[in-house]
């Protein structure tokens, strides 16, 4: 298979890779906008369908990470082995189902599984993106070109907040036909599904490349890729145990930030919704950007894992940072909240860079999948709900912030930790 890798047409520079590039970043951006849609409002979904944060752990929490659990590894192999822009638009029209029956859910159960969908389309689109971005591109550009995908996901992130609090604030305030009675959540992700779907229609137009920097091929025995993995272990599980933590850092932040500014400080979603996208957005970006120039300037330094050091200083960054939850006031929740976010995203480039250089073609999927897989139980599945029985513990629901705080500072510090070590187990790049 070296032999037939060598001998395709050398990839694309960045800017002749730009137009698929683009294309893959918009429907990034529309999978996390739908991801995120449901936590600006879900505090108007409590108080109708009569919940608790236990129910909205579980709508939040398990209700992503059940589907990811299942569905990510399973996808990750699809995207290894099968067509991924196909497979890409079938997942981008199974999280636009999802975000419509979001609209519809009578119950926490329905409401449950409707984000289940949700998330299995969302996160398996990340997964083809990324493997698709790195064969669009040479290696030594890939920092910049995934910085590109993840400017769509950060965009979605924060489309979450604000597009869906705009929405929510349209429908407050709209007086729509008889047969049109739906209170104004439900209103909005009616509205994001149709805004999914026409987003979805350029995917048509993009073609698949071919696949760069194979050791065995894409059809080989499972056990084969197997044994691939497992001579990786040594660096993948730190770089694993690193990245969850991380993820655990920043869902926990993002599912109660509302909470707290709504019954700490008295905001109302639409108060807060567009100033808190806005932050992820622009930290988001600034995240992105800094972790793709660290990620190639790390693999031309010839230092060993050097890739790996953005990650590592963005991780002990990200300790304090976490603090945000227990500021005194609007402005400093905000600093503290943008300096994490933009934390995460720095670590986030870095290991989506790190796994198309250092880990061969037909193991991107299955990695990233797994990774994914790893994460939604632990960040997506068990995040919210240890922030939920701290809090409990801590004295009930009035002690949420507390609780986001003392959960964040332990697993940021846990993430410098591993990445450190991951740096240090790093192998050599793929050739």
């Amino acid at each position: 298979m070296a032999s037939q890798a060598e001998s395709l047409a050398p990839p694309a520079r960045l800017s002749a890779a730009a137009a698929p590039l683009l294309l893959l970043a918009l429907v990034t951006t529309v999978a996390f906008t739908a991801l995120g849609s449901f936590g600006t409002i879900q505090e108007s979904a409590k108080a109708e369908l009569g919940l608790s944060d236990d129910h909205l752990a579980l709508i939040q929490g398990l209700g992503a990470a059940v589907p990811m659990v299942l569905f990510s590894i399973p996808v990750g192999i699809l995207v290894d082995r099968r067509n991924r822009v196909r497979l890409t638009l079938g997942l981008g029209l199974l999280w636009t189902l999802g975000t419509l029956l979001t609209a519809f859910a009578p119950n926490a159960a329905l409401l449950t599984a409707a984000r289940m969908l949700t998330g299995i389309g969302s996160t398996g689109s990340l997964t083809a993106a990324l493997s698709l971005c790195a064969d669009y591109c040479a290696a030594d550009q890939r920092g910049r070109a995934m910085l590109i995908v993840n400017l769509g996901k950060a965009l979605g992130v924060a489309l979450g907040f604000a597009l869906t609090g705009w929405l929510f604030g349209f429908f407050t305030d709209f007086t729509g036909p008889g047969w049109f009675d739906l209170t104004p959540w439900r209103s909005a992700h009616v509205a994001l599904a149709a805004i999914s779907a026409l987003l979805l229609l350029p995917l048509l137009f993009l073609r698949e490349p071919a696949r760069r920097e194979v050791e065995a091929s894409p059809d080989a025995p499972f056990r084969v890729v197997a044994a691939e993995l497992w001579a990786r272990r040594a660096f993948l599980i730190p770089l694993f145990a690193g990245q969850v933590a991380v993820v655990m850092a920043d869902v926990a932040a993002t599912v109660w930030i509302a909470p707290v500014l709504s019954r700490d400080f008295g905001l109302t979603p639409q108060q807060f919704s567009g100033w808190v996208g806005a932050l992820l957005f622009g930290t988001g970006v600034l995240g992105a950007v800094i972790g793709g120039l660290s990620a190639d300037w790390g693999q031309k330094s010839g230092r060993r894992g050097g890739l790996l050091l953005g990650a590592v200083i963005a991780a002990g960054i990200g300790v304090p940072a976490a603090l945000f939850p227990i500021m005194p006031s609007v402005t400093g929740v905000a600093i503290m909240l943008g300096i994490i976010a933009a934390c995460g995203a720095v670590t986030g480039l870095v290991v989506s860079v790190a796994l198309t250089v250092y880990i061969p073609n037909e193991l991107r999927g299955l990695c990233i999948g797994a990774f994914i897989a790893v994460a939604g139980l632990i960040g997506f599945g068990l995040a919210p709900w240890i922030v939920t029985r701290v809090s409990a513990m801590m004295g009930g629901e009035a002690m949420l912030a507390e609780a986001l705080a003392l959960v964040g500072v332990i697993v940021s510090a846990l993430s410098f930790v591993a990445f450190l070590l991951a740096m240090r187990r790093a192998p050599e790049p793929v050739r």
